[in-house]
């Protein structure tokens, strides 16, 4: 039996998988190219409508989807990098420096990852308000810009990619702490803060407490604050609904396009570590 026949069981189950996963996309899809009318037959149309135009041009003049989408880029963005950079420095400092306390830090690190983060809404909206952020991007921005998974994330990484020979050889030819992560440990960690990047940005991205509280939704909101209010009152329209839904994912999907092959890589890396 050659290789390619022994492999067809495989890679039927990775199909089926896939349509599972489009299927969600597919059915949004269908309801957003459709009207009310069809959606209340007894049959629910299974293939998609002629009214997505339609309602895209709707959704433009019921809500100023355009400028809100700007506004989660920036702080999804912003989150993303700051994630990347930050929790691979702290991750760094925790696998590979040596001070006092550091299992004891770690150890705070992860019991933070533990409490929701609906208990630190208030005593963060008092520090933001006292900041005089209130109603900025700043205030949306600044309590995501290192997370606790992050720093876990890149100190596992870091174990596995960055010796401690390694570290040492450097300070030993005269390199600041600085250059060591910058030069020696940032290039081996470019694959998983790739990835935690783009966690970061979809997490930030689909945030919506937060910025509900942070931003006036009547003046700076962001894509998630701006489409629910589609889904209020005592009438949903949920073509229109959906239609803005398909629209604010398209900047997820397209940077999961561009980092598919740095998730495979690193997913790949982590599932030969482990069957070592």
């Amino acid at each position: 039996m050659s290789l390619h026949i022994r492999r067809l069981p495989q890679a039927f189950a990775l199909l089926v998988l896939a349509l599972f996963s489009l299927a969600p996309l597919y059915s949004a899809l269908v309801v957003a190219s459709r009207d009310n009318a069809d959606l209340a037959r007894a049959t629910p149309p299974l293939v998609p409508g002629g009214r997505l135009l339609d309602h895209l041009g709707e959704l433009v003049e019921r809500v100023d989807l355009g400028q809100a989408m700007v506004n989660s880029a920036v702080i999804a963005g912003v989150v993303a990098v700051a994630n990347a950079l930050l929790c691979s420095v702290a991750g760094f400092a925790f696998a590979r420096l040596r001070f006092r306390a550091r299992e004891a830090l770690f150890a705070v690190v992860l019991a933070s990852a533990m409490v929701p983060t609906q208990l630190g809404i208030v005593p963060v909206f008092m520090v933001v308000d006292a900041l005089g952020w209130y109603d900025t991007l700043a205030a949306a921005i600044a309590p995501g810009l290192v997370s606790a998974f992050g720093v876990f994330w890149m100190r596992q990484a870091c174990l596995e990619a960055v010796s401690t020979e390694l570290v040492d050889a450097a300070r030993v030819d005269g390199c600041s702490l600085a250059r060591v992560y910058w030069h020696v440990a940032l290039p081996a960690l470019r694959g998983p803060a790739a990835v935690l990047g783009m966690l970061s940005f979809a997490t930030s991205w689909n945030e919506f407490g937060w910025p509900l509280v942070a931003l006036d939704p009547n003046d700076t909101p962001t894509a998630q604050v701006v489409l629910s209010r589609l889904a209020g009152g005592y009438y949903t329209d949920y073509p229109l609904v959906l239609t803005g839904v398909l629209v604010s994912i398209v900047p997820v999907l397209l940077l999961f396009v561009l980092f598919a092959r740095k998730v495979v890589a690193v997913l790949l890396r982590g599932a030969a570590e482990t069957g070592r």
